[in-house]
């Protein structure tokens, strides 16, 4: 196709920024969304490649998935382009258009090799591929009271300095970091990521509900894997969970596997903390869209069967949940809708990451990182900046 000429998909429903079109088109020119609208205002140009299909299929936009440590049989731990690269080619396929490499608790050398290497990669990264929009780094400044599957041998206490260091050798785009405001410096480092327009969130922490108020108040605005990794819900100690369901201030992530928690809870959640709140992600592992078998993470066997990802002792380590089934997981779990989706898989994350100016909805002069789903809500097709970069096949 001519590089010049522009993209087309013509008679769908667009769930645009401010409104859902029924008979709708959007038009994709150079990286950018150019034009929205009904298609009787659709006026045709010469090199315009026309996409028609039908009301049935949905136009939103792409999902940004900011927990995520690998598919495919590549993670962000292993500190080399080409797993990066595989990660990014194979997203588009469950929807996901960009998403932070994310780190977790090991040795310094291997967070710092992850690091370089991720901060390399963004750089370089090309337009057909889901974007890395930078790095979450999860531990190791987290509680050993709440490791999950975290190797508790490398925790270790909050650490502004070395943070500093991991930042720089990072290229600057570490914009995400989980820890455990209660152990000691946790503040500290709290202050200085909001200071620094870093995303503190509170995660595999063993935190009380008042240390979450002054964790907020030292600037924490994000909840790591809502009910995973934190302290629960309790009638005298409402905790981190109790913290998530009432503080405004929180931006709070979900995996809705049915399996990190019961369809029950996430509907308990949704109803709670809302779609205004709400943050869909994955937090999968190198094992998804791979076969069932035993795989590694972070030095650790993963046992993987058709839904789940255990450690030896049984212990949840990540998922290898697809965004796409995410979405429809969510939708059968709460009731809510297709806009509610947009809100959690694509706005709340982009505006998380100070990104909403260019992503996370379909608007004119906006990224074209959109995504065609069927009347099954599966993935039809996927653009990243305006390239198809995956089609589903008949």
């Amino acid at each position: 196709m001519d590089t010049h000429s522009s993209i087309i998909i013509y008679n769908v429903t667009v769930y645009s920024e401010n409104q859902t079109l029924k008979n709708g088109y959007i038009k994709l020119t150079n990286k950018k969304i150019t034009e929205i609208g009904e298609t009787h205002q659709y006026v045709r140009q010469p090199k315009d490649h026309v996409i028609e299909l039908s009301p049935s299929y949905k136009v939103i936009p792409g999902a940004i998935d900011v927990h995520i440590h690998g598919v495919n049989n590549a993670d962000a731990m292993d500190g080399t382009a080409e797993a990066l690269k595989t990660m990014a080619r194979t997203l588009p396929k469950e929807g996901t258009t960009s998403f932070l490499a994310t780190t977790m608790t090991q040795s310094n050398e291997a967070v710092e090799k992850a690091l370089r290497n991720a901060g390399a990669y963004i750089k370089e990264q090309t337009d057909a591929d889901a974007e890395v929009v930078g790095i979450h780094l999860e531990g190791p400044f987290i509680s050993p009271k709440r490791a999950g599957a975290q190797p508790p041998t490398h925790i270790q206490d909050p650490n502004v300095t070395l943070f500093q260091e991991w930042q720089k050798a990072a290229g600057g785009h570490i914009k995400l970091v989980t820890l455990a405001p209660e152990q000691p410096n946790g503040l500290a480092l709290t202050s200085y990521l909001k200071e620094t327009h870093v995303v503190a969130s509170i995660g595999h922490s063993d935190s009380t509900y008042d240390q979450v108020g002054e964790a907020i108040e030292a600037g924490a605005s994000h909840i790591t894997h809502l009910y995973n990794g934190m302290r629960g819900l309790h009638h005298r100690e409402p905790g981190v969970l109790g913290a998530a369901y009432l503080r405004d201030e929180l931006f709070v992530e979900l995996i809705t596997d049915g399996i990190h928690c019961r369809p029950e809870m996430v509907k308990l959640a949704y109803d709670q903390i809302t779609s205004e709140r709400m943050i869909l992600i994955t937090d999968s592992l190198r094992a998804k869209w791979l076969k069932n078998g035993t795989y590694d993470l972070g030095g650790q066997p993963v046992h993987v069967n058709d839904t789940t990802a255990t450690l030896a002792d049984g212990t949840l380590a990540g998922s290898i949940l697809k965004m796409n089934d995410a979405i429809k997981n969510t939708m059968s779990f709460t009731n809510c809708s297709l806009e509610d989706i947009v809100k959690m898989t694509a706005e709340n994350p982009a505006k998380q990451l100070n990104l909403f100016d260019t992503k996370g909805s379909i608007k004119i002069g906006k990224d074209a990182d959109i995504v065609v789903l069927n009347e099954n809500l599966d993935v039809e097709m996927t653009f990243c900046r305006g390239t198809l970069s995956f089609q589903k096949e008949d």
